[in-house]
């Protein structure tokens, strides 16, 4: 798996093994921690679905929680489907990629780190390219050059979907780390067992229920639960479990 030495800056795509994750969460996290350490954070949502009953999007939720320089979320569909189906069930012009791409650019050119938050798994369809065929925040990640960070879950099925999601990207040369999205406040055995072989790649954990949290514990919080390379503080496993069981 490629790497990167060194905190991550520039544009960031934030994916996951599937939906429903914790990656929201996660973005929040991040942009949390890279305020904290003095960087000018963007979060960049390009698809949002589910919007027909009206609640607050993602970048809603990461403005909440973190309070990011900027939010942006670039389009939105009524149903909560894959947004490229979303589009097309509602009548609504996908998302063309390059303009996802200038968007992230832009955003780049006047911020030190842009976090770029897909919508379900890596290879879900968002959008389209100007030749028709859709594409993925697979095929962003490889355009704008960046790495990825995988939210994962903690549970059992874990390691085939993250063995899955990692080995696409280092097909597509992506360099990319993982963090578990919400450990369970009483670990199993599945758990522990899956954080062993998850530590290779491991970036961080967020604790279930950190979307709930007040902002202000949430903002303080964030960087325990990050490694370096995200902003945070936390560089020794062996310690954190310690901690934590």
């Amino acid at each position: 798996m490629s790497a990167i030495s060194g905190p991550w800056r520039g544009p960031v795509l934030v994916t996951g093994t599937d939906t429903d994750v914790g990656k929201t969460a996660v973005t929040a996290a991040i942009a949390a921690a890279a305020q904290a350490a003095g960087l000018r954070v963007a979060v960049v949502k390009p698809a949002q679905t589910g919007t027909a009953g009206g609640e607050p999007g993602d970048v809603d939720a990461v403005n909440r929680l973190a309070a990011p320089l900027t939010g942006r979320t670039l389009s939105s569909f009524p149903d909560p489907l894959a947004p490229l189906a979303a589009a097309r069930v509602a009548e609504l012009e996908p998302l063309e990629l390059y303009t996802a791409v200038d968007a992230v650019r832009e955003e780049t050119d006047k911020h030190d780190l842009v976090l770029v938050e897909g919508a379900g798994g890596l290879l879900v369809p968002m959008g389209l390219r100007p030749s028709g065929e859709p594409w993925t925040v697979a095929d962003l990640a490889v355009a704008l050059g960046c790495p990825a960070v995988v939210v994962t879950r903690a549970g059992l099925g874990t390691l085939n979907h993250t063995a899955l999601t990692l080995e696409a990207l280092d097909r597509r040369a992506v360099p990319a780390g993982v963090v578990i999205g919400a450990w369970p406040a009483t670990p199993e055995l599945v758990h522990w067992a899956n954080l062993t072989d998850l530590v290779p790649n491991l970036m961080g954990a967020l604790p279930d229920g950190t979307g709930a949290m007040d902002p202000g514990v949430f903002r303080r919080s964030a960087p325990g639960w990050l490694t370096p390379a995200l902003y945070g503080v936390l560089d020794g496993w062996r310690a954190w479990a310690e901690e934590i069981s």
